[in-house]
């Protein structure tokens, strides 16, 4: 199987997004190339505190325990993923999380054909919500999957709706990490040329969907109370990486370079024992209003 063609799209997709976000910015990002891949990261930046967009493409001879656990059948494999992941992380606390993702995995074994599949989605963590921030967001994602149904009441975005509020949920905490977006795993049905523009489009419509809210948002004033709301809810964001996200696993158990996984880590966090917001706050109606999923378009 041609992998060449995917990689030459993720890699144009990565250097694509930078531009954009160095433009929003106005800091250049750090370009830091490693044996199996690059990621190009800021931090300290005029609008965001940290983020970065990383490219991998990643070969091994046994598929890791978190590709099979799904999949059981294609343990002992020998497999190759590569994609591009990003997670941007504001100063502003008015401004949102965002986290997008569009990968390729295929697993091969002699004399059988090989079995590939995508995945990815974007989703969005505001801390503090506006309905038209996330009616845009949501709005965008749909357009990326409205041309990819596979029958007339077929409907690929509120399958993947569902499954990112699914996903992206602290089951620990039993509460979603922000208000989703769309989400996408072992993508393989309707052939190859329908997987891979699918996951073209969602990946070429990223920084239309984010760039807009922060534009809208980025000169709000706030105040400590605001910083220390939004490192708070950032512990959440943590949470689930470390303890949930299924990227995070595979890149740790193929051997990815740790400071490119742990790239989404945002740079201030906190934690408290038992914290709840005031009634009547900004900070409740997150709770109340955003995070239980609803239909937002």
């Amino acid at each position: 199987m041609d992998t060449a063609p995917i990689r030459e799209y993720f890699t144009r997709l990565q250097e694509r997004i930078v531009g954009e976000l160095e433009k929003f910015d106005g800091k250049p990002f750090r370009r830091d190339a490693w044996g199996r891949g690059t990621s190009i990261l800021l931090e300290e930046g005029d609008f965001f505190e940290r983020g970065g967009v990383n490219f991998s493409h990643v070969t091994g001879d046994s598929m890791p325990a978190s590709a099979t656990a799904h999949r059981p059948e294609l343990a002992g494999r020998r497999f190759e993923a590569m994609g591009v992941s990003l997670v941007m992380h504001p100063r502003n606390p008015y401004c949102p999380t965002t986290h997008m993702n569009v990968r390729c995995f295929v697993a091969t074994k002699d004399g059988e054909a090989p079995v590939w599949w995508f995945g990815g989605g974007m989703d969005l963590t505001p801390y503090y919500g506006f309905a038209e921030d996330a009616q845009h967001f949501h709005r965008t994602c749909k357009e990326a999957l409205a041309p990819f149904n596979l029958e007339a009441d077929d409907d690929v975005h509120a399958r993947y709706k569902k499954w990112c509020d699914e996903y992206f949920y602290l089951k620990h905490r039993q509460e979603a990490r922000g208000i989703g977006g769309i989400f996408f795993d072992d993508l393989n049905e309707g052939g190859f040329d329908r997987c891979f523009a699918l996951t073209q489009s969602v990946g070429d419509r990223f920084t239309a969907a984010y760039l807009p809210l922060c534009e809208r948002r980025r000169d709000l004033p706030y105040t400590d109370r605001e910083r220390d709301f939004q490192a708070y809810r950032r512990g959440r964001y943590v949470e689930f990486n470390l303890v949930w996200d299924r990227g995070t696993l595979f890149g740790l158990q193929s051997g990815g370079r740790t400071e490119s996984i742990l790239m989404s880590l945002p740079p201030v966090v906190k934690w408290r024992y038992d914290w709840r917001p005031e009634a009547g706050t900004p900070e409740e109606k997150l709770y109340t209003d955003f995070l239980p999923p609803r239909d937002w378009v």
